[in-house]
């Protein structure tokens, strides 16, 4: 791993220690879930991101997104509300 990315990774995670990463939060319709992903240093990388998640969560056959970029702890990654 290089070091840049050993730096990254470490100021990361003392951003979501403090509660100030950003996350990126998808809602689907079908199936009804909330999910989470990240953390990232900035809403700028996090928006970069987004596409590749939203890729994975189509091909796996959901529908209906609702794409939020906010700063948050989520405490749960994945939240099934019809279950």
């Amino acid at each position: 791993m290089k070091i840049a990315e050993t730096i990254e990774q470490a100021f990361t995670s003392y951003l979501e220690k403090l509660g100030i990463a950003w996350w990126i939060e998808i809602v689907t319709a079908e199936p009804t879930c909330t999910y989470y992903f990240g953390p990232f240093m900035s809403a700028k990388e996090a928006e970069g991101y987004k596409g590749g998640y939203l890729e994975d969560l189509e091909s796996e056959g959901a529908q209906g997104f609702a794409v939020y970029i906010h700063r948050c702890q989520p405490t749960e990654l994945t939240i099934a509300n019809d279950l």
